[in-house]
């Protein structure tokens, strides 16, 4: 269960690291976002993952830590808030500057560039 754990967490984080070292907004934000995902997932087994087995009621012997489930509770809410403000900061920059490239280039000038090393 743990190798299975562990995948999971390198496909996020890989992916958001793909995405973010794109030039777009919208795909750096999607990386932000699988990035902290794959964070959370970590910070939540590392509280040690159990199967079949309550996590804090009942008389279970060694019961499970609940403050990293606290902690990724209150990351999940943060990143929220985070990923809603990104979009509306990409979504003004779009209208602001009309591109969403990352370091704020228009489309015209970045395919002019393109054709010119093209020739």
């Amino acid at each position: 269960m743990e190798a299975l754990v562990a995948i999971i967490i390198a496909v996020l984080v890989g992916s958001g690291v793909y995405l973010v070292l794109r030039a777009r907004t919208f795909p750096v934000i999607l990386g932000l976002t699988l990035l902290s995902y794959g964070a959370n997932l970590f910070v939540f087994i590392s509280g040690r993952l159990k199967l079949d087995q309550v996590a804090v009621v009942g008389q279970s012997a060694d019961p499970t830590d609940p403050l990293p489930q606290a902690l990724v509770l209150t990351a999940i809410v943060i990143g929220f808030a985070m990923t809603a403000f990104l979009v509306v900061l990409a979504l003004r920059a779009q209208g602001e500057l009309g591109s969403d490239h990352v370091d704020g280039q228009r489309d015209e000038l970045y395919g002019e560039q393109q054709n010119k090393g093209s020739r």
